[in-house]
């Protein structure tokens, strides 16, 4: 996993290859080129690329998926589902942006029952 800067921003990166089995708390953006399972709770942005996998829950501020995401995700603000992106499982979002192409199976809660869901993460 790499601590990278970029236009002034931190922000964490887990590259390709790599596989982080466990639980991962990011107080800055998080981009995951390669896998993870477990939780992943994350104050900012959480991109997953397009060779990037996640098996487990995602709770983040918002999200952008290129790559797999097994599991649920919980974003206070925005999930971006890219026409690459996959998602298998349960999203609660409070805005949802699905692209041409993109696969989603599962249900998505919205609106004040995403903003309930999100309240823990709000530090």
């Amino acid at each position: 996993m790499a601590n990278e800067k970029q236009g002034g921003l931190m922000f964490n990166a887990l590259t390709a290859g790599s596989k982080i089995v466990g639980n991962i708390t990011a107080d800055s953006d998080f981009r995951i080129d390669g896998t993870i399972e477990g939780e992943l709770n994350c104050t900012g942005k959480v991109i997953i690329g397009e060779g990037g996998k996640v098996k487990g829950t995602v709770n983040c501020a918002n999200a952008e998926i290129m790559g797999t995401m097994e599991g649920k995700v919980t974003c206070s603000q925005q999930l971006n589902l890219r026409a690459n992106g996959k998602i298998n499982g349960d999203v609660i979002t409070k805005t949802l942006i699905v692209e041409p192409g993109a696969i989603f199976n599962g249900t998505c809660s919205m609106g004040t029952k995403a903003q309930e869901a999100a309240a823990p993460l709000k530090r």
